[in-house]
């Protein structure tokens, strides 16, 4: 994965660390950008209420409260927890231009966020993420997955 121009990321390993950390599947998104096919995430159609945060590294990312059916074969949020939680980065993969989010504090694979598509939300718009990207911590504490 390439690096994030002119920044560091907080939490920093080998990419044998990664890969003894995450599985295959979670290496393959997280960490190269893979995408998981559209329908298949776990969190696509959750309603549990809670805070999703990096499978990576465990940072807090989007909250429930930001989640929104776009039926798009992801889950989508109208934004992050905070500004400074995800990072945005041109991505000039398949043939046209993304905007890519990433960790902010690892700088690990999320999706790409959209905008200008017309969903009924504060920002107008999708950050269509991997649902293997999180991990959803309930309100409750407990967390899934």
């Amino acid at each position: 994965m390439e690096p994030v121009e002119g920044m560091t990321p907080k939490v920093v390993k080998s990419d044998a660390q990664w890969r003894e950390q995450l599985t295959p599947q979670e290496y393959a998104i997280l960490r190269r950008a893979a995408t998981e096919p559209p329908g298949t995430g776990e969190y696509e159609h959750t309603k549990t209420r809670g805070v999703y945060e990096c499978r990576a590294c465990g940072a807090e990312l989007f909250r429930s409260e930001h989640k929104f059916e776009s039926h798009c074969g992801w889950p989508s949020f109208f934004t992050p927890l905070a500004g400074d939680a995800v990072l945005l980065r041109e991505d000039h993969s398949l043939f046209s231009t993304r905007v890519e989010v990433l960790c902010a504090t690892c700088h690990s694979h999320l999706g790409h966020v959209f905008e200008g598509e017309g969903y009924e939300t504060p920002t107008d718009q999708r950050y269509c993420i991997n649902s293997i990207s999180l991990r959803l911590v309930p309100d409750d504490g407990q967390p899934t997955s």
